[in-house]
This record gives structure tokens, sequence and C-alpha cells, in this order.
């Protein structure tokens, strides 16, 4: 009875070395199976993809700023509306620029009368040379029939001596007079009343009055939507103050911060998929690599770490990189500059480059809203100078 009692537990110990050899082969087999799974994984997939959750949304604040200093009358946009580009955002009291553009009206007409005065006293210098050359000639056929005459003594010395002063008297006044011709042809040169140089100067302090009138109208640059909006009614701005922001939505892109050691393989141009927290994983962005930048967060900060000190503690860098986004998604998911994103770079691809081949054929960023059409100023302008230049014209500036 003592042998079957002590075989017993000998028997259980057994099985359960059993087991327990058995339980650590099939962990041992699933662990291998998992990392074999795993490294099979990160070979035919994850190595072909980068992520990072440090990316977030940027984009352009296009600023509007007055080009004048006056005093704001009227607001046309408020945070958050929809503008477009050329449209009125603030409107400035134009009483002083209406004053001055018609104190430049008033100039221009003076100065085409005086351009005029000096155009007549051209064409009655040009009589005036005439005349005096006729009394020189006169003068001289006086002077050459009393030589005539004194020969056989009708004509006395003295006689003859004042025809030969008249004669100096004709041709100096004929010298006088045209040197007061050549001055005021001087003054005339070979052009008309319309473009002479005075005139011409007057008509663009007119037109540069007539501009600084336009532009009590401050107007959007772009076309988006409107953002740190900081005018109010009544301010007296100055040029360069900061009236509000415009962010244009189909310019928004991603900033993505990828490790140092992410980039081996990050070229321009390769497929990105961008998941915002803003709608989560429903959505999903696509773009692509628009470019790497220069230089780690760290290299551009304000105060950029100085690893010469002694103290150096080795941190793995960042690197911003661009990514462009389909603007149509855009429109249907807008997103927000500042959101945060998750951006995964499919790096299959590594034949293109890092750095940009060539400069950009056209603008990033451009604008047409401060071009401003100027064919009615030139009428008015053209109208002045043809209404002081007719015979008893008036002066119409108004």
């Amino acid at each position: 009875m003592d042998a079957a009692v002590t075989t017993a537990p000998a028997g259980v110990a057994t099985q359960l070395q059993r087991r327990r050899r058995t339980g650590l082969v099939i962990l041992g087999a699933a662990l291998a199976i998992i990392a074999l799974v795993t490294l099979l994984w990160w070979w035919l997939y994850a190595s072909n993809y980068q992520s990072t959750d440090d990316a977030y949304v940027a984009g352009d604040l296009v600023g509007v700023m007055s080009q004048l200093t006056g005093t704001v009358v009227a607001i046309g946009a408020d945070e958050t509306d929809r503008v477009q580009a050329g449209q009125e955002l603030v409107k400035l009291d134009g009483t002083d620029e209406r004053l001055a553009l018609t104190a430049a009206e008033q100039q221009l007409a003076r100065t085409v009368r005086q351009v005029r005065t000096v155009f007549a006293n051209r064409g009655q210098g040009t009589a005036v040379v005439g005349q005096r050359r006729a009394d020189l000639d006169r003068a001289l056929a006086d002077l050459n029939r009393r030589k005539n005459l004194a020969a056989s003594g009708a004509v006395s010395a003295e006689e003859l001596g004042h025809a030969r002063d008249a004669v100096t008297a004709a041709r100096d006044a004929l010298t006088a007079a045209q040197k007061t011709l050549a001055a005021s042809a001087a003054l005339v040169g070979r052009t008309g009343v319309a473009d002479n140089p005075d005139v011409q100067a007057a008509a663009t302090a007119v037109e540069n009055a007539w501009l600084n009138l336009q532009r009590t109208s401050v107007r959007s640059p772009v076309s988006g939507y409107v953002a740190r909006r900081a005018v109010q009614l009544g301010e007296r701005i100055t040029p360069g103050t900061p009236l509000l922001a415009v962010v244009p939505l189909e310019r928004m892109r991603i900033e993505a911060n990828f490790k140092e050691v992410q980039l081996k393989h990050m070229r321009i141009g390769q497929p990105v998929k961008v998941v915002s927290d803003m709608y989560g994983g429903r959505v999903e962005f696509h773009g692509t690599v628009a470019g790497l930048g220069l230089g780690t967060g760290a290299a551009f900060a304000l105060l950029p770490a100085q690893n010469a000190t002694g103290n150096w503690i080795k941190v793995v860098q960042r690197v911003p990189v661009r990514i462009a986004l389909d603007a149509a998604e855009l429109t249907k998911h807008p997103l927000r500059i500042g959101l945060s994103t998750v951006a995964t770079v499919d790096v299959r691809d590594d034949s293109g480059v890092q750095l940009a081949a060539a400069a950009h054929g056209q603008p990033v960023l451009s604008t047409r809203a401060y071009d401003i059409e100027r064919a009615e100023i030139t009428a008015r302008i053209a109208q002045i100078v043809h209404d002081n230049t007719r015979e008893g014209g008036a002066v119409t500036a108004e």
C-alpha cells in the first residue's frame, strides 16, 4: 500500500511536466509565428510607409492692410465670412482725397492755360521778329539811298549818321526779338499743349489724387475666409496696420514633422494619406509630398540649441515636410489652420528628388485686386485739357 501511494504522485508530476513542456512548445511556436508575421508585415508593408502624428494643418494668412492713412467708416466683412478677390472689406473716409483731387484738377486747368500762353507768346514772338526784320530792311534801304545822295552833296553828313544809327537800332531790335522767340520755342519744344511736360506733370498729379481716392476702399487680395479681424469702426489707421486676414481654402496644406531616420527614402511627389482628428478615420485626405525642409525645427527656433556647451544630449531631430492636399477634397471637407492630423507617406518609389530641381515658373500667390482700371480718370484728364485749350474755354475742374 505504501508503494502505491508513492508512485501516484510521481505519475502526476510527470504528467504535469509533459503538459508544461507542451505548453511551452506551443507558446514558443505561437511567439515564433507572431514574430514571423510581424517581420513579414514590416518587410512587405510597414517598411514602405512612414507615418507621423506630429502633423498639423497649415495655410496662408493673407494680410489686408491700407495704403493710406484714414478713418474707418465701414467694415464689409466679419470673421468666418466668405469673400471674393477684389471685394471691399474696409471703407475709409475719403473727404481729404476728394478735396485733393479737386485741387489737382484745378491745377491741371491752370497749367494748360499757362502753356497756352507760352504757345501764344511764341506766335507773337514770330510776328515781332518779322516786324523787326522789316524795320531793319527799311533802315538799310534808307541808309543806301542817303549814301548815294551824300556823294553829290544833297545829304548832309549828320543825316547820313542818323541813318546809320537807325540801321544799328533796327539790327539790335531784331536780335532781341529773335532771342525772345528762341526762349519761347525752348519752353514749348516740339510738343503740343496736351503732351507738354508741365501739363503731363499736372495730369500725373490728378491721376495720383484719383488713385488715392480709389484706395480709400480696401479690397481683398484673394478669395477666401476672413480671419483675425482687428479693425474697428471709427479707428484711425495708417499704412501697414494689419486690419484682418484672409485664408484661401484651396491653399491649405499639411506641415508634417518626420524624424530624421524616416527621411532616407522620402522624395518629392510621393503619395500621402492624411487623417484629421476633426473628421476621424472616416475621412481620408490624399496628397503628395511638395517639399522637404532644409533644416530641423530646432535649427530655426528663436533660441537654437547650443550643442557645443558640453552638456550635450543627443535627441532625434524632426524635419518639416510640406504636403499638398487635393483641392476637391478640401472643398468637400474643409480644414482649419492648426488642426492635428496623422500623415502616412508611401516611400516605395524613391526614384524622385529630395530638393526641387527648378524654380517655380509662375508666382506661388498673386493678386490683381490692386490693379485699378484708369480709363475713367484718363478720360477726365483729356476732357480738362480739351476744355482749357479751346478758344474761350472755361476752367471746368470741379
